[in-house]
């Protein structure tokens, strides 16, 4: 099963398009997203999953990479239903907290815009490399430089910050299944258990992060890596065909506005 962040190596015309031109689409869907309205989250979902299929992923496996996201949205959808004022479904609440139709309504419209939007990132970072990520971002902010800011800089922030989302899964699963294997367990028991039982992850977790933040920096310096203007292998430059799917992602964003 692919991990969110995680690139898939395949050959489809997804895949073989421009970074910058996925960068723009997905920051452009990104806003349009946020201002749609449900009939244009709809429609804008089947175009993700549009995309998904011609990038050889498949629905169910982009849906699956979501999965580190999905108890934060259980618990942003019940801050929705309890404490969003209505029309009460139930008889009788309970105590301050009341579950309405419009917190139902709210619960499910809000959290579609915030999956559609993890489903939208990970389908770039499925279908493109970390390489021509940070040379797409690079190139996209070149005109930062009048401002003194450095574009490769920030491109390979991001691009470290991507290429670290799956490691640091994979040790988060070794360290909770480490505390297993020593009798904690973290299904059962109160809140106040569960909340110390994500400190116990939590702390191995982030001693691992600055240890690899250490070694990822002994091994830049080690290799001579110098801050500033880089060149590529490989240049990017646009085709027809890169011309040609800009064009219609703007159609497909006008398409929707239209329609929402």
């Amino acid at each position: 099963m692919p991990e969110f962040g995680q690139y898939l190596d395949n050959e489809s015309p997804v895949h073989s398009c421009d970074p910058r031109v996925k960068l723009l689409a997905v920051l452009a869907f990104s806003i349009v997203i946020l201002r749609l309205d449900a009939t244009g989250l709809i429609l804008t979902t089947a175009i993700v999953f549009t995309f998904s299929w011609l990038a050889k992923i498949g629905i169910v496996n982009l849906v699956k990479s979501t999965r580190p996201v999905w108890p934060f949205f259980v618990m942003l959808f019940f801050i929705y239903v309890l404490f969003t004022p209505g029309t009460s479904i139930l008889p009788s609440s309970f105590g301050p907290f009341m579950i309405s139709k419009e917190g139902l309504y709210l619960g499910v419209y809000q959290l579609g815009k915030f999956l559609l939007l993890i489903l939208t990132a990970s389908l770039l970072t499925m279908t493109t490399s970390p390489s021509e990520l940070t040379i797409g971002v690079e190139r996209l902010l070149r005109p930062l430089q009048i401002l003194g800011i450095s574009s490769h800089n920030i491109a390979l922030m991001v691009s470290m910050a991507i290429r670290f989302i799956p490691t640091l899964q994979r040790e988060m699963n070794n360290i909770r299944d480490a505390q297993s294997a020593r009798g904690a367990n973290f299904r059962v028991g109160s809140l106040i258990g569960k909340i110390r039982s994500i400190i116990c992850i939590a702390t191995p977790l982030t001693i691992s992060i600055l240890r690899r933040s250490d070694e990822l920096v002994e091994a830049m310096e080690a290799r001579g890596y110098q801050p500033g203007q880089r060149t590529y292998l490989r240049e990017l430059e646009f085709t027809r065909k890169d011309y040609l799917s800009l064009g219609v992602i703007l159609l497909l964003i006008a398409f929707i506005c239209c329609l929402s």
